[in-house]
C-alpha cells in the first residue's frame, strides 16, 4: 500500500475541492487511478462548505456559561457544542465528551486551529453527502472509480494522543466481517469485525499531521478494502447500547 500526502494553499469557502484535489495530485506528478481512495481532512471540506463560526457571534445560554467556566470553554464554543450535540455526557478540562453524527467525540467535533483568530470549525452538515460528492466529481473529471474518506481526529479510551477516525466513505466498504471465518488453529470467529476505514484513515493521518503540515489529503493506492458503488455507510456505526465502553460505563447524569 502507498501513501502519498498532498500539500494544498489555504482553503477558503466556496473553493473547488475537486480541483484542488487535481492540482495537488498533478503538482507531485501522480494520476488518479481506479480504486484509488483519497483521505480528505474534514476541515478542508467545512470551511470551503462554509461551516465556521465566529465564537464572538454566538449568544451563550445560561447552561453554556456553566459549561464554560467548568471545563474552561469560551462561552460561545460550549454553546455551539451544546447545540451541535446529540448528547453531552461530561469532561475534562478544555473539551466536553459529546455524541455526534453517533461518533463519540470531544466537543462535537468542534475545533479553533487551522482557522482565523476568533473562528471555530464545525463538521459538515452532511459528511456522507460530502464524501459521496466528491467522489461523483472526481468520476466526472477523471472517469477514475476511486473511494473517498473524509477523516477527522479523536481520542480513544485510556490512550494518550489523538488517531484517525472515518467520518464519511463512499465507494467502498468501511468494515470488514471477520465472523464465521476461521483462524490459524481453526477456531471459528464469533464477533471479530475489522474497522477498515478507521485503519485507513489512520495511516492518512499520520502523514496529515495536527498543525502546520499543510497536507488535508493523502492519496492511498493498493489499499485493501471492498470496493463498490452500494456500500452501506452506516454498518460502521453501533448503537450505544450494544457499544461495550458505552454500555458499562454509563454516566451518573446526561449534562444533555
Amino acid at each position: 500500500m502507498e501513501l502519498h500526502g498532498l500539500r494544498t494553499s489555504i482553503v477558503k469557502l466556496g473553493d473547488d475541492l475537486v480541483g484542488i484535489i487535481l492540482r495537488a495530485l498533478e503538482e507531485n506528478g501522480l494520476r488518479l487511478e481506479d480504486n484509488d481512495v483519497l483521505v480528505i481532512a474534514t476541515k478542508v471540506v467545512s470551511i470551503i462548505e462554509g461551516r465556521t463560526v465566529n465564537v464572538n457571534s454566538v449568544k451563550a445560554s445560561k447552561q453554556a456559561h456553566i459549561w464554560a467556566k467548568k471545563y474552561d470553554l469560551e462561552p460561545g464554543c460550549a454553546e455551539l457544542v451544546k447545540r451541535e450535540s446529540q448528547r453531552i455526557y461530561g469532561g475534562v478540562t478544555r473539551a466536553l465528551l459529546t455524541l455526534k453524527d453517533n461518533i463519540l467525540v470531544a466537543n462535537a467535533g468542534i475545533d479553533h486551529s487551522n482557522v482565523s483568530e476568533g473562528n471555530l470549525v464545525l463538521w459538515p452538515k452532511n459528511t456522507l453527502r460530502s464524501a459521496e460528492e466528491i467522489r461523483a466529481g472526481l468520476l466526472r473529471a477523471t472517469g477514475r472509480k476511486v473511494g473517498v474518506a473524509i477523516v477527522d481526529s479523536r481520542t480513544t479510551p485510556l490512550r494518550m494522543g489523538t488517531v484517525g477516525v472515518a467520518l464519511a466513505v463512499a465507494g467502498f466498504r468501511p468494515v470488514k466481517d471477520y465472523r464465521k471465518r476461521r483462524d490459524l488453529f481453526g477456531n471459528a470467529m464469533l464477533i471479530t469485525r475489522q474497522a477498515v476505514a478507521d485503519d485507513l484513515v489512520s495511516a492518512a493521518h499520520l502523514i496529515m499531521g495536527e498543525t502546520d503540515e499543510s497536507i488535508p489529503i493523502v492519496l492511498v493506492r493498493g489499499a485493501p478494502v471492498e470496493f463498490c458503488d452500494d456500500g452501506d455507510p452506516k454498518s460502521a456505526i453501533i448503537a450505544p447500547e450494544d457499544c461495550m465502553f458505552m454500555k458499562n460505563l454509563k454516566p451518573k447524569k446526561l449534562l444533555k
